[in-house]
């Protein structure tokens, strides 16, 4: 993103989208696998109900980083979406860059500073304004298992790290793969943050990930990180490069892999193959992290339009998104919990009860942490620091003593 900067900064306040209809909203987004796109068609239904039109444009890819090279090409070409889903920091960074529009109208008029807890909707602020809508909140380190495999093996689903590495081996010795997963930089790390906070607690997640502390990215703690992460390799099968996360997931519901350790979002692929929680399937805090919450927010950024009734158009698809109707819709497709408060519970199944507590129970005793796997920590660039290092780490031989010193230097440089 920084890199552009310059190039960007002189068009944005010439640029605004194009449509080729006054009503049109075209919103590019990566919500792509089955349970993803039953929620994202939610949202198209409504917009179209309310009399505008919705122009599709997905770009595949779980952890968006092809759509936000595709959203880069747009916006350098002078033709950047309507709305487009972005997450985090990069918020803050296409901010600074002009291009977003002002939702402060809309918010206003529908109370969103009521209805958004203040960690939701710092996030959707830029100086102090609202330039982006949550969807959701996504939390990151849960723990999907199919209980078939183990009442087969005799065994009890792992809650401890400690207990994973003993169960792990036996169910590799079943004949069944312990750990689904699937070999892409994105779903490395989100293993990788959910042993670093299992391993280490909050505090040490947010010095490492958050503050970037020097000491922390290289000291002891992070070594022991590092070699427990290792150990979960002789656990994932050899066909795991490029997987991708929806196919790791079907692995599980289809019981040829025992676990998956995957934000919430699988929850929508078990929902979308007709599983229940409880029953077909279990869901348990990411082991050693029952008592935090590693949240990530999907929303969509609107982009400066220079056509008034795209606009308007615009304006509604926010308002729509922060409707109770829709909220709970899409959210019991996603398998997410609704960024908006005082929902009704009733149509939420257990694993999305059991989400929401967490998240009210972590905000209140400071164990909410943002998922840096899924740029809600840090910015693009320090993520795609620590992508490479995760990810070369967890294929190669390099030590972990290696790997921590190559991280701070990694993350120190990518913060220049």
């Amino acid at each position: 993103m920084k890199n552009l900067k310059y190039c960007l900064s002189g068009l944005a306040l010439s640029v605004a989208a194009s449509v080729s209809q006054a009503a049109e909203v075209e919103v590019l987004h990566y919500l792509t696998s089955s349970g993803e796109a039953a929620a994202i068609n939610v949202l198209k239904e409504y917009l179209g109900e309310s009399g505008h039109t919705w122009k599709d444009f997905a770009v595949a890819g779980g952890g968006g980083e092809s759509a936000m090279t595709v959203l880069k090409s747009r916006a350098i070409s002078g033709n950047p979406p309507a709305a487009a889903q972005i997450k985090g920091l990069d918020i803050q960074e296409w901010g600074d860059l002009g291009f977003l529009t002002d939702l402060d109208g809309v918010a206003t008029a529908g109370k969103w500073d009521t209805l958004l807890p203040p960690v939701v909707s710092n996030v959707m602020k830029y100086d102090g304004k609202y330039v982006a809508v949550p969807v959701n909140v996504h939390r990151v380190n849960w723990l999907w298992a199919n209980p078939e495999p183990f009442r087969k093996a005799g065994l009890g689903i792992p809650t401890t790290w400690e207990q994973f590495l003993d169960v792990a081996p036996k169910l590799k010795e079943a004949g069944v793969i312990p750990l689904a997963h699937g070999g892409q930089a994105w779903q490395d790390a989100t293993l990788f943050e959910a042993v670093a906070l299992g391993v280490g607690g909050p505090e040490f997640y947010s010095k490492a990930f958050v503050d970037h502390d020097e000491a922390t990215l290289k000291g002891a703690e992070m070594i022991n990180v590092f070699k427990t992460f290792k150990k979960l390799r002789d656990f994932i099968d050899p066909n795991a490069s490029g997987r991708d996360w929806n196919i790791a997931t079907s692995m599980v519901i289809n019981g040829e892999a025992a676990m998956q350790i995957m934000g919430d979002w699988a929850k929508g692929e078990f929902t979308a193959a007709g599983k229940k929680p409880g029953v077909d399937y279990v869901c348990l805090a990411a082991p050693d992290t029952s008592g935090t919450f590693t949240f990530n927010i999907d929303s969509f950024a609107m982009f400066a339009l220079s056509d008034d009734d795209a606009s308007k158009a615009q304006g509604k698809l926010a308002e729509l998104v922060m409707d109770p109707a829709f909220q709970e819709t899409f959210n019991l497709n996603k398998g997410s919990i609704p960024a908006r408060m005082g929902m009704n519970r009733a149509p939420f199944d257990s694993c999305a009860l059991a989400s929401m507590d967490a998240f009210e129970a972590s905000s209140a005793s400071g164990t909410l942490v943002p998922s840096m796997a899924h740029g809600l920590a840090t910015t693009s660039q320090v993520q795609g620091a620590i992508y490479d290092v995760v990810t070369n780490f967890f294929n190669s031989d390099t030590s972990a003593e290696d790997a921590v010193e190559t991280l701070a230097r990694s993350v120190k440089a990518a913060q220049l």
